[in-house]
């Protein structure tokens, strides 16, 4: 086959070009870090790329979840705590109230600490964090203790317990799950139908006008009732313990998790650099070599010889 000037000069010039792709892609590559500037570049990588980035993605949403469970469980946590003191502190007062060696004034003013503390732990019960109320189950906008003690007119110095059992209290046990896992759902809450509700501020409620009306006999009953409601609260308090640790072992693995993600998409996207580098000296070499043998074996042309 004949072998003509044009032919060698078309050659040339089309190794020159691929020649210079090569050397524009390991410049991109080492300018941006990446395997790839655009899906073209390596189709499978690229559609890989989408895959791993969803899986990186979904770790970071479950994180975000995490966070917010664990808000919720460290706030219910710290309420029911408040809630544990007050009534601590109202035992003692009624202990104090049960002894023979306590006239009816100073039992009066022991009621007095009493109704402060009741009126505190209505006020816990409407505990928020941000805009959604903690002890309501899945109805988080609704405000589930509306309470607030009020004096029988009837009965100076007690409270009206028909308030009580009037008020508004809507609470509702249903769990407030948050998904921290693919199909798998964390209950944050805390079922507040045995701490918050009416008959507890009732029972409350009774103690004080024992103390008020010099019940010895009613606030000794009370004593008991107040020991049940303790251990209720102790008792959802153990639960949120319980949560509490699974939330922190399931943060444990999301972070695993989240590093395995990242390194699977940066071992599918990211240039090694050496690599590239290394890849660009060569194909500098390559361009230099073929520009110096394409200038040789072009033919001279008449102006050559004319100089």
């Amino acid at each position: 086959m004949r072998v003509t000037q044009s032919m060698i000069s078309n050659n040339m010039l089309t190794n020159l070009s691929n020649s210079y792709s090569k050397l524009d892609q390991y410049n991109s590559q080492l300018a941006s870090g990446k395997k790839i500037n655009k899906p073209s570049d390596d189709p499978v990588i690229a559609m890989k790329g989408i895959y791993y980035r969803s899986d990186v993605t979904q770790v970071e949403q479950y994180k975000r979840n995490l966070d917010e469970a664990t808000n919720w469980v460290e706030s219910s946590d710290d309420a029911l705590n408040l809630v544990t003191n007050s009534l601590q502190r109202i035992r003692e007062l009624t202990v104090q109230g049960a002894s023979d060696t306590n006239s009816a004034e100073s039992r009066k003013a022991l009621a007095e600490e009493v109704r402060q503390l009741i009126d505190h732990i209505g006020t816990i019960g409407n505990t928020m964090v941000g805009d959604k109320y903690i002890f309501n189950g899945v109805d988080t906008t609704t405000k589930p203790v509306n309470y607030t003690t009020s004096i029988d007119p009837l009965n100076p110095g007690q409270i009206d317990t028909s308030t009580i059992v009037k008020a508004n209290f809507y609470t509702n046990n249903s769990n407030y799950n948050v998904e921290v896992s693919k199909g798998v759902n964390v209950s944050t809450n805390v079922d507040p139908s045995t701490i918050f509700d009416p008959n507890t501020f009732k029972q409350l409620a009774d103690l004080h006008n024992a103390l008020v009306t010099d019940n010895t006999s009613a606030i000794n009953t009370s004593l008991g009732q107040v020991d049940t409601i303790i251990q209720n609260v102790l008792t959802a308090r153990t639960k949120i313990g319980a949560t509490q640790n699974r939330v922190d072992m399931i943060s444990d693995r999301l972070g695993n998790q989240e590093v395995v993600a990242n390194r699977i998409m940066s071992n599918n996207e990211d240039a090694n650099v050496e690599e590239v580098i290394t890849k660009l000296k060569t194909q500098e070499s390559v361009q230099n070599a073929a520009l110096g043998v394409g200038a040789r074996i072009i033919q001279p042309t008449l102006l050559d010889f004319l100089r």
